[in-house]
């Protein structure tokens, strides 16, 4: 009995390192399909103002876990390549708030179809029942995620 729990414990402990992995190279293929010049924390915060609205800088800093003086440099770049705007906050003239421009959708849109692409042709080469496979997994993959939240 003892062996069985601490061959499931390894077994769990190197599926969890092999998942780990595989995120990590997919994520690295999937920036390098992605295109254009931005880093991926420039990507990553672009992506968040984007899907959360405009955000002060101290918003934007919680949500993408990285201290404010990190964000506010990743910021003047986006805002400096016009994929970003800061605008007063009307309710509240000392605060700025930072949104996409059209620029910056645009440039999302652009990596989120590369990428999209990108998967998708690897997918289609997947036997049916491999997609299934796939699609249970991600399935587990995603609520995974919302343990979390």
């Amino acid at each position: 009995m003892a062996n069985e729990v601490n061959t499931t414990m390894a077994t769990e402990a190197e599926l969890a390192s092999r998942l780990r992995l595989a995120v990590m190279r997919l994520g690295r293929r999937l920036r390098r399909q992605a295109g254009g010049d931005l880093t991926p924390s420039q990507m990553s915060a672009l992506s968040s103002v984007e899907r959360t609205g405009p955000l002060t800088l101290g918003e934007l800093s919680a949500v993408e876990g990285v201290r404010p003086p990190t964000l506010t440099k990743v910021v003047a770049a986006l805002e400096e390549q016009g994929l970003v705007a800061r605008h007063t906050d009307p309710s509240d003239r000392r605060v700025a708030r930072v949104e996409v421009t059209a620029a910056g959708s645009s440039l999302l849109a652009r990596s989120r179809s590369r990428t999209d692409a990108y998967l998708a042709r690897h997918v289609a080469s997947l036997a049916p029942e491999d997609r299934q496979a796939l699609a249970r997994a991600v399935a587990l993959v995603e609520a995974l995620l919302e343990q979390d939240e």
